[in-house]
Parts: C-alpha cells; sequence; structure tokens
C-alpha cells in the first residue's frame, strides 16, 4: 500500500501542477471583453431590447443618450459585418455597408419607423457630422510636422488638377462611344461626380443649371444625386483596393504619409509631449478647440460665402504652421481625433446612410452605361492621381486616395472613403479636394455652360 502510494505521488509530480479551472467570473469577463465595434457584447445585447422595446411601443426618445446608443448599436453592426465578409473586407466593405445597408433598411420599412425617426431628427438637428469633421480636421493637422503642411498643401493640387482635367475627357469619352452626346455626358454625369458632394456640390450645381437652364431644380438635382452617390460608392470601393494593394506592396504607399522623408506623426523638429502628461482637461480643451475652430468657419461663411470647413482648415494650418498652439494642446487634439476616429465614425455613417442617402436614387442609376461612364471617371481621376503624385515625390497610393475624395459625396463620402483606405489622417487633404477642388469645378463648370447655352 506504502508502495502504491509513493508511486501515485511521483505520478503526480510528474504530471507537474494542475491548471486551475476558470471560475465563472473569468469566463463571464471574456464575454464582456468581446466587442461589435466598441461595444461590449452585453451591452450590445442590452441595447438591442431597449432600442426594440420602446421603438415597439411608439415611445423611442430623441435624447442624446438614446441616439447614441440607436447609433451605436447600428453602426457598429454594420461595419462588423462588413469587416468579417470574405473578399469585401478588402475593399472597404465596412464603409459601404455601414453607410447603405442602413439606406435599404430604411427603404424597404425593414428599419421600425421610430428607428428611422430618431436617427434623422437627430442627425439633422445637432449636425454631429460637422463636429466630427472639425475634430479629425484640426486633431490630424495639428499632429502633423510643419514640413508636411508646408509642402504637401501646395504639391496636392497638382495631381488633384491633372486627375480632374483628365476624367472629365475620358468619363465624356465613355459616354459618346456608348451613345450619348457629349452634353449629356459632361454636364449631368461627370461633373456631378467631382462638384463636392451634395450639398456643397449637387445642390449648388442643381441650381445654377436651373436658372442657367430654365428648368425646375428639383428635376435636375433628381439628375445629378444618383452620379454622385455612384461616384463615391466608387471611390469607396477602389480606396479600400488600394489599401489592399498598399500592404503587398509596401513601397507604394506611406500609410497615410504623403510623402517620403516627412513623417505625419509630431517629427524631432518639435517638441514631443510624453503621453502620460496629456489629461482629461487637456483632451476637453482640444475638443473646445475643434468646436471653436468650426463656429468660426461658420462666421466667415456669413460674411464672405467661403465654405466653412475650407475656413477651418485654413484657420487651423495657419495656427499650426505660426507655432500658436502649445505642443500639449496639439497632443490633446491628436487624442480628439483617434477617439472620432474609433468611435464615431461608424454611428456617423449609419446616421447618414438613413437620413440622407435616398437608396431609390442609388439603384435608379444602376444601368450599364452610367456605371461606365461613373467608373471610367473616377478609375481616370484616382489613376491619374497616382502616376503624377508618383512623379512628383508623393506616395502615389496617398495621392490617390486624396484625389478620390474629388468624386466623394461631400464631407460624409470623405469618412468612407478614408475609413475604407484606412487612411482617416488624410482628412485635411480630402477637404482640399472635397471643398476647393468641388467649389472650383462647379464655378467654372457654371461659367462654361451660360457661355455655351
Amino acid at each position: 500500500m506504502q508502495l502504491d502510494g509513493s508511486l501515485s505521488n511521483l505520478a503526480d509530480a510528474a504530471a507537474g501542477p494542475a491548471k486551475p479551472r476558470a471560475s465563472w467570473l473569468e469566463l463571464w469577463w471574456k464575454v464582456v471583453d468581446f466587442n461589435i465595434g466598441v461595444v461590449p457584447l452585453p451591452i450590445f445585447v442590452v441595447l438591442v431590447g431597449l432600442i426594440g422595446y420602446y421603438s415597439w411601443i411608439g415611445k423611442l426618445s430623441g435624447e442624446i443618450t438614446m441616439a447614441i446608443g440607436l447609433l451605436s448599436v447600428g453602426g457598429f453592426a454594420c461595419g462588423e459585418l462588413g469587416k468579417r465578409t470574405p473578399i469585401l473586407n478588402k475593399v472597404g466593405a465596412a464603409a459601404i455597408f455601414a453607410t447603405f445597408i442602413p439606406s435599404a433598411l430604411a427603404f424597404y420599412n425593414i428599419l421600425p419607423s421610430e428607428v428611422v425617426r430618431v436617427t434623422t431628427e437627430f442627425s439633422k438637428q445637432s449636425q454631429f457630422l460637422y463636429l466630427f469633421i472639425a475634430c479629425i480636421i484640426v486633431g490630424s493637422i495639428f499632429a502633423m510636422d510643419r514640413q508636411v503642411l508646408i509642402k504637401g498643401f501646395l504639391k496636392i493640387f497638382v495631381p488633384l488638377a491633372a486627375g480632374s482635367v483628365a476624367a472629365g475627357i475620358v468619363g465624356t469619352l465613355v459616354g459618346v462611344a456608348l451613345g450619348k452626346s457629349a452634353y449629356e455626358t459632361f454636364f449631368f454625369i461627370v461633373v456631378p461626380i467631382m462638384a463636392g458632394g451634395v450639398g456643397e456640390g449637387a445642390i449648388p450645381l442643381s441650381i445654377g443649371y436651373a436658372e442657367i437652364l430654365h428648368q425646375p431644380q428639383g428635376e435636375l438635382f433628381a439628375t445629378v444625386l444618383p452620379c454622385v452617390m455612384l461616384g463615391s460608392l466608387t471611390a469607396i470601393l477602389l480606396s479600400g483596393a488600394l489599401n489592399t494593394l498598399g500592404k503587398r506592396y509596401p513601397h507604394l504607399t506611406g500609410e497615410g504619409q504623403l510623402q517620403p522623408g516627412v513623417a505625419n506623426d509630431v517629427a524631432a523638429t518639435e517638441k514631443r509631449v510624453d503621453p502620460s502628461t496629456i489629461g482629461p482637461g487637456v483632451v476637453a480643451g482640444a475638443l473646445i478647440t475643434a468646436c471653436t475652430f468650426y463656429l468660426v468657419g461658420m462666421l466667415v461663411y456669413r460674411l464672405t460665402g467661403l465654405p466653412g470647413p475650407v475656413a477651418m482648415l485654413f484657420l487651423a494650418v495657419a495656427i499650426k504652421l505660426g507655432r500658436l498652439v502649445s505642443p500639449k494642446l496639439q497632443a490633446g487634439a491628436g487624442v480628439v481625433y483617434k477617439f472620432f476616429q474609433v468611435a464615431v465614425t461608424f454611428p456617423l455613417l449609419f446616421a447618414v446612410g438613413v437620413s440622407i442617402t435616398p437608396w431609390d436614387k442609388l439603384v435608379a442609376a444602376f444601368n450599364f452605361t452610367h456605371l461606365a461612364i461613373i467608373v471610367s471617371t473616377v478609375v481616370t481621376l484616382m489613376g491619374t492621381g497616382f502616376l503624377v503624385g508618383r512623379r512628383i515625390g508623393m506616395y502615389p497610393i496617398e495621392s490617390a486616395i486624396v484625389n478620390a475624395c474629388h468624386s466623394g459625396q461631400g464631407g460624409t463620402g470623405d469618412v468612407a472613403i478614408l475609413t475604407a483606405a484606412n487612411r482617416m489622417v488624410l482628412m485635411p487633404f480630402a477637404q482640399i479636394a472635397t471643398r476647393i477642388g468641388g467649389a472650383i469645378t462647379v464655378t467654372v463648370v457654371l461659367i462654361v455652360l451660360a457661355h455655351i447655352v
């Protein structure tokens, strides 16, 4: 018996110490740490239940806490679906799904009417798209090295201008080859793609067309809107593909850096700040700074007509170049930028899809001729940006992605395109392509149309 006991002890010793079994609490923590986007799984389930219940009884509130929960559930669910869809996740499916699935669900009345109502009302009343753009622009500009601004802001106009001209020519020729007139192709399909989105592009363009052609503005707007949306969708897909291309051929991309030799992050030429010193107060101050810049931009718009985001962009650049903001506040702005990029992007895209993306208009433009013209225009715009950017010493993928934003759906298109490309840091340059490039396109085209009609 003694011998058997000794052998048993030796066997236990050889097997090593027994592994402790995970407690029920540790298993629960694993469930809590599984996220849908940034939302813990149990919280996601609770939110779905709450939203479903209040929608069922017709009492879904539009207060900010409910709106945050609603947009987070919708945006991150669609985003996760896109990220986990094979093949499509390589071409920006997360941003596409987060925008266009909600649009389709709202159009076909699959989303509860209460959800559509609250999402639309909150989006229009809060205008949090502009808060997002303000924080992304100010944060990314303040986090850049001054040399990026000095060199990049001047250089980016070269591939942008070359791409616009080439895209206008190629898109029009494709339309003529497919049986459309050059007039119809250029003014009603190609130009709307590069007009700068909906609010700053399609609307003023349709108003100008209505005055010159003496036609109803509503009908003209309905004609150009699908081209804007399909152009943006094409740019999102191609930008996602470029992101995949950059991973395969790293020498073609700076991963958000515009040109070799200059880092987008705070470089050695500027004073570095220990991240541990960036407390909540500094971050809050940076957030209020971004909001203030936006308000100043709105004032400039009221006084001069210059689009608010463009004025805000120039103000942020001037202050950065003049070293008028402390390194600590700049670092705080970088934290604000990263927070909005991670936590707000997909809820914002969901809101855009539900409230301002008409699914029927998008589907109406799905015919071979329109698609061929739109795709050829965007491909030429981005391809020219790629080639010209490389020729003048920029990273070709970054140059092409900035050009893609010229064919985007305004600020929302910029967000979707840069999300698909995983290069939100390019937002300041995207705004140049969208706002300034779009404004120049609309102005020049209206002048030309007025002289030929």
